[in-house]
């Protein structure tokens, strides 16, 4: 049985929006006990994350995003900063584990502690842009794991695959001009943020780079997979890279109340199947998912435990 390693923190539970939004604690505490119910709890290894250091964020984002989201450590309540996103005292370090935690995933593997890992953390990061606090993302986690495998891992290549119901447009803008970098996202359209269309395949150097596969409401299981193996296969199997990010929001689920597409919790079993067979196909399994969306609890943590079962039997 395969070593897969939980990274979990209980002050990312602290980040509170406010009453009645989505992205609320609650998504991890049922993840934690869904887990624990179905013996899950005990195969994985458990790991905290560090606090993401601030060279690490800079690679991504530029000081003065820094400082606004360190500044929110100074609101005396849920506090919106956006159309979409709040913010409270609790979310600045919230947001800096969130964003270390793939950091300590991607140490525990290429130290051989574990083979892959999912980061069960919030704030999400999809959506974050270099200056842009957007749609309940701070810092952009999965770039800064993608920046710190380049600049301190020896990675030359990373691929970072998303199948969050909503498009990942912080994740795409960061690297859009980057030949380095190969970014591959399955989602909704239309549906927010609005980006993510077929013909949006990156800039300059980085062009052929970007990949993104928008499908209809009411998309099934079958459907993704079928997706997965005409085009993000093939065009993994091309890039080659030294290592995989997966943006893993579990918003694609047919009872969560943000989209509309019909995946199942066995159906994000077998997507993960298929990422592990491209890991080990190119990367000696090296496979690093983080959470993003999923915003109904049974579904999500139904769905986390699918993944993890995958992770675990590879």
């Amino acid at each position: 049985m395969a070593r897969t390693a939980f990274i979990y923190h209980p002050d990312a539970l602290l980040h509170d929006a406010g009453a009645g939004h989505p992205e609320r604690r609650a998504r991890l505490e049922s993840i934690v006990q869904h887990l624990k119910d179905r013996s899950l709890w005990d195969e994985v290894l458990h790991l905290r994350p560090q606090v993401a250091p601030h060279r690490a964020l800079l690679r991504v984002h530029s000081p003065a995003h820094l400082d606004r989201v360190a500044a929110l450590a100074r609101v005396e309540r849920p506090t919106y900063v956006g159309q979409d996103t709040a913010a409270s005292p609790s979310t600045y370090r919230a947001a800096l584990l969130a964003a270390g935690a793939p950091l300590t995933a991607i140490d525990a593997l290429l130290a051989g502690r574990a083979d892959h890992a999912f980061c069960c953390m919030r704030p999400p990061g999809h959506h974050a842009e270099v200056e842009q606090i957007m749609g309940f993302c701070f810092f952009n986690n999965a770039a800064v794991a993608a920046h710190y495998l380049r600049a301190e891992c020896g990675c030359d290549k990373v691929a970072i695959i998303d199948w969050d119901v909503h498009h990942g447009n912080g994740t795409q803008h960061i690297f859009e001009a980057d030949n380095s970098v190969f970014f591959c996202s399955i989602h909704q359209s239309p549906l927010y943020p609005g980006t993510g269309a077929a013909d949006e395949c990156g800039l300059g150097a980085g062009r052929g780079q970007t990949l993104n596969i928008p499908v209809p409401a009411g998309s099934t299981d079958a459907d993704y997979l079928g997706h997965f193996a005409d085009a993000i296969i093939p065009a993994l199997d091309q890039f080659q890279p030294d290592f995989i990010l997966l943006s893993a929001g579990f918003d694609a689920h047919r009872s969560d109340p943000l989209g509309q597409i019909l995946l199942s919790a066995e159906g994000y079993g077998q997507l993960t199947e298929l990422v592990l067979q491209l890991a080990t196909r190119h990367c000696e399994g090296r496979l690093v998912s983080l959470l993003e969306g999923g915003y109904d609890l049974e579904a999500t943590a139904a769905s986390v435990a699918a993944h993890l079962s995958a992770l675990l039997a590879a």
